[in-house]
């Protein structure tokens, strides 16, 4: 099963739901894709397979993806700080795999109806619909 992380910044997100992936599905294989360099470091270190940086890495990237994690930005054109290109939005947001986001008030977007909670809580949640999914 492949599994992307994408993440932009400093990669906290990424590393924190690589980590997490890590943990609760060890068979996957996990793809990093920073939007940065940055970024694609800090889910390196935290244990992804592989990783890439930049637009096309996410293009390519999620085209096959079981399933895709990171923040709400990253289907939202130019999000992040505009590290989120517009065709790195469309490709996350068009590919088959199920997305499993992330909200952060970094990306510009509130999500309505979503209590505010700690990354950490949002990462658990993320990491076990993955599992849920992928298992089930």
């Amino acid at each position: 099963m492949k599994i992307v992380v994408i993440d932009g910044q400093g990669g906290r997100l990424g590393k924190l739901l690589v980590e997490g992936v890590r943990a609760r599905l060890p068979q996957a294989r996990i793809l990093a894709i920073g939007t940065n360099s940055l970024a694609t470091s800090a889910m390196l270190k935290a244990g992804a397979d592989l990783g890439a940086t930049g637009e096309n890495p996410v293009v390519r990237g999620v085209s096959d993806a079981d399933g895709v994690l990171g923040p709400v930005g990253i289907v939202v054109a130019n999000a992040i700080l505009g590290e989120v290109t517009p065709a790195m939005a469309q490709a996350v947001g068009s590919c088959r795999g199920k997305k499993y986001l992330v909200p952060m008030n970094s990306c510009g977007v509130q999500v309505a109806g979503v209590a505010e909670q700690p990354l950490s809580a949002y990462v658990a949640q993320a990491v076990e619909a993955l599992a849920r999914d992928l298992e089930g």
